[in-house]
């Protein structure tokens, strides 16, 4: 385990191996209260069938083991797209990598694509959240949430989340009830939530990166609308619908299949220090400040 500093977080991650390999490097991002160690019995960890790939995953800020403020602002998803690039440009300097991440990550990704396109080799958007008209709803259900956990506390939410039926797809699945965050930055997070939207679909028609978009059944915090119209708007895309918990054994397997197509293209061989320090400048024009990487 590593944790990166950045302005305002420590981002907890796991990386599967020191230095790139031939295959490349594959990075698994998890959705909102949740971690990178929940994405896999949640049937959202997509490395399962990767062959030879080096796998970073890590817990977004206030997520998990990961560090944050109190302030919803920091939880916005383009904000959480410069935590993800600040990452890559310390771990995977100058490497064009593959991407995953289920509802916040899938959003996360795609304002990470669009602020840096060359980064991505491939990406999987997975369960797709709310976006655009149906967005303004959920962003009431985040600060009603919000106000519930600093009014009764984080097991208030937790009780009337269990009354929630999860979607078909996720039928035989343990259900993970209690948010990995902390009750202090709960509700800074869902209020962060409620503020931010996908990118426009004018901006999110121009990407050329070869996208998978994965969806599942009745499931009205992740329409499956939206995995419609970002297939529509993405050029080359596929997508995928699951209906039941067999379906939903599939989604490894078509996302090896998904980058084992689209190899990403090698960092050049000179690119560590020069690369690391070329990150670290970007990073700084991102408006962030890194203070280390360095092993937990």
């Amino acid at each position: 385990m590593g944790t990166f500093r950045t302005d305002g977080a420590s981002l907890s991650y796991d990386l599967s191996a020191p230095e790139p390999t031939d295959a490349g490097t594959f990075v698994q991002l998890h959705g909102l209260t949740s971690c990178g160690s929940r994405e896999q019995r949640a049937g959202l960890d997509m490395a399962g069938r990767l062959q030879g790939m080096r796998v970073l995953r890590y817990d977004a800020r206030g997520h998990g083991s990961s560090t944050g403020r109190d302030r919803a602002e920091d939880y916005r998803w383009p904000r959480l797209a410069e935590d993800l690039l600040a990452l890559l440009d310390a771990l995977a300097p100058g490497e064009q990598v593959h991407a995953a991440g289920p509802s916040m990550g899938a959003a996360t990704l795609l304002h990470a694509a669009l602020a840096d396109p060359d980064r991505f080799a491939t990406l999987t958007l997975l369960v797709p959240p709310t976006a655009w008209q149906t967005r303004a709803a959920q962003a009431e259900n985040y600060r009603r949430s919000a106000q519930l956990v600093e009014d009764h506390g984080i097991g208030a939410f937790v009780r009337i989340g269990a009354q929630v039926l999860p979607p078909p797809a996720l039928a035989d699945r343990p259900r993970e009830r209690v948010p990995a965050v902390s009750q202090e930055l709960l509700p800074a997070i869902f209020r962060g939530a409620a503020l931010t939207d996908l990118p426009a679909a004018d901006q999110i028609a121009r990407l050329q990166i070869p996208t998978q978009i994965l969806a599942w059944e009745d499931d009205p915090s992740h329409p499956v609308t939206t995995a419609e119209e970002l297939h529509r708007l993405i050029d080359g895309s596929t997508l995928g619908v699951a209906a039941t918990p067999e379906d939903l054994a599939t989604w490894p397997g078509r996302t090896a299949a998904h980058v084992e197509a689209h190899p990403a293209r090698p960092a050049p061989p000179d690119c560590g220090l020069r690369g690391r320090e070329q990150g670290r400048s970007e990073l700084s024009a991102r408006g962030e400040k890194m203070v280390s990487a360095e092993p937990r």
